[in-house]
């Protein structure tokens, strides 16, 4: 029996990583289907066609082609919002919905671009291609490029729990599955330094929402990175 919706993709894209997230803690059915995300195949790109991944199917609406389908992670996570409101993840107050639209950016752009880019991109890639992973750049990346946004981010959970308010939102969400892409091959920053992004990442390691995705990964990447990587200096 075909599940309520697939997504299609890699479980090891933060972006994929989020849209799981948000699916399970709504309780949606899901299942996964891989994409080679170095050859995109041709109906692949017909429903992406920035060739980004992942891309979701609503099975109710369409099995095959476009139909029932969204692209890109952000758009598949305000669709499920109104498609499923409880438990919500975007703030009815006009300016929290802002802030929660604001980081859920911050995330998928600045530290897409400088954890996934500049760390995991570097290491784990190279493995794949059977190439020598760059940790010159990786090195560089973790202690020049990622504390001034682990920084901004300790401030902006000035010591709460959640990034906005009581209770989860889909920037909690967002940011977790981008730090989630460097702890898995290289660890959390310094507790010492960041204690409350590092509290607040142990957190959402242990909520159940991530745990089938993390799990996929950790099985995936004990094969390519079997240790965590030391990038200090």
């Amino acid at each position: 029996m075909t599940a309520s919706y697939i997504v299609y993709g890699s479980p090891l894209s933060p972006f994929q990583r989020k849209v799981e997230a948000v699916l399970a803690l709504k309780g949606l059915d899901y299942e996964c289907e891989a994409i080679n995300i170095m050859a995109m195949p041709d109906w692949y790109l017909e429903i992406s066609p920035l060739a980004r991944i992942p891309a979701l199917r609503d099975t109710s609406l369409g099995s095959e082609g476009p139909a029932g389908t969204i692209a890109d992670s952000s758009a598949i996570c305000g669709y499920l919002e109104k498609k499923c409101r409880e438990p919500a993840l975007y703030p009815d107050d006009p300016f929290l919905h802002g802030r929660t639209l604001w980081l859920e950016e911050y995330a998928d752009s600045v530290m897409a671009m400088n954890g996934g880019g500049g760390v995991f991109r570097p290491i784990v890639f190279a493995s794949m291609t059977g190439g020598e992973p760059d940790l010159e750049t990786a090195r560089k990346t973790w202690n020049e490029k990622l504390p001034p946004l682990w920084d901004y981010l300790e401030g902006q959970l000035d010591g709460g729990a959640h990034f906005l308010g009581d209770t989860l939102s889909i920037a909690d969400i967002s940011i977790a599955a981008q730090l989630m892409q460097t702890d898995l091959i290289v660890g959390p920053p310094d507790a010492a330094k960041w204690p409350g992004l590092v509290a607040f990442l142990n957190a959402m390691n242990a909520h159940d929402i991530f745990q089938r995705n993390l799990s996929v990964c950790n099985k995936m990447l004990s094969k390519m990175v079997p240790e965590k990587v030391d990038l200090s200096y």
